[in-house]
């Protein structure tokens, strides 16, 4: 299959690539060097979509670009990087597939269970149609919709909804290892919030799962089938590294350090994968404390 990547370098790209290949993989990046040092020399990589008239040729669209949404403050300037970064890149891959005469068989584009906004403690599946409206709401609302303006009879839609990845090799749980691994960790707020999160390799997996099987389509949440609660996680990570967790991020701290942002770390959703298990895909760790064990942390 020819397979066109945008957001190659980001965490969920960059660990998906080795996985596609040996099929013939393009990745649009707007750092070629930085990008070859990260995914090698054996796939194509441009800077632009602007060379493209159409998308002819290629079997498979794979859409993670976007601005890092929790990196920095949501100032009104970045608020709209993020929003663009996500839409603009949308939009352009949809006129391609649009213009072409044998477009791709399949689109798969990103957005998060942030769509869902604050929820507490609501079981949440695909079929959910109550979202809080917020920032993240709204973001990943146009995203969403962008994306499905691709769909046609020659092309199926794969929107998917993804919760905290962890990994050892970037993200979320990254940042957070440091004060639990000196015992400084526990809950952020309450504590009572819900994470939903999803193992890396089914993150992978579950992308693989969604090209090869071609009755997949529409909206699927891309979490783990049993989230818990911000303070569950924190205790299942201090034992998974044998340490103390019990020291509380206050919420006031939070939101000063990270402003309106800290919403989506105090606000949770108890997400579940209610499709992608539907449609038959077994997780390979569906429980938090053996994925957290696996991850060797």
């Amino acid at each position: 299959m020819r397979i066109l990547i945008t957001g190659g370098t980001g965490l969920i790209g960059s660990n998906l690539i080795p996985k596609l290949k040996p099929n013939d993989i393009t990745v649009v990046t707007r750092n070629v060097s930085q990008a070859e040092l990260v995914l090698g020399h054996k796939i194509t990589l441009i800077s632009s979509l602007d060379d493209f008239d159409n998308l002819d040729g290629f079997h498979v669209i794979i859409n993670l670009a976007g601005e890092p949404i929790i990196s920095k403050r949501w100032t009104d300037d970045q608020k709209k990087r993020i929003e663009q970064s996500r839409w603009e890149l949308t939009e352009k891959l949809v006129a391609l597939i649009k213009a072409s005469n044998q477009p791709p068989a399949l689109l798969i584009s990103g957005s998060a269970i942030g769509y869902y906004g604050h929820q507490g403690d609501n079981i949440i599946d695909e079929t959910f149609d109550s979202p809080h409206d917020e920032f993240s709401h709204q973001l990943c609302e146009r995203w969403e919709f962008l994306a499905k303006q691709a769909e046609s009879a020659h092309t199926r839609v794969c929107i998917v909804r993804t919760g905290v990845v962890l990994t050892r090799r970037g993200g979320a749980l990254v940042k957070m290892l440091p004060p639990f691994k000196f015992g400084l960790g526990g809950p952020m707020g309450s504590g009572q919030q819900y994470m939903s999160w999803i193992h890396l390799e089914d993150m992978l997996d579950g992308l693989i799962y969604l090209i090869e099987h071609t009755q997949c389509k529409g909206i699927y949440n891309f979490t783990a089938p049993n989230p818990v609660t911000n303070e569950q996680f924190s205790k299942t990570l201090g034992a998974v590294l044998h340490r103390p967790a019990f020291l509380p991020m206050p919420s006031f701290a939070l939101r000063l350090i990270m402003g309106e942002a800290a919403d989506l770390l105090l606000n949770g959703q108890r997400v579940i994968p209610k499709r992608l298990q539907e449609d038959g895909y077994q997780f390979h760790y569906p429980e938090l404390e053996h994925a957290l064990e696996c991850l060797r942390l």
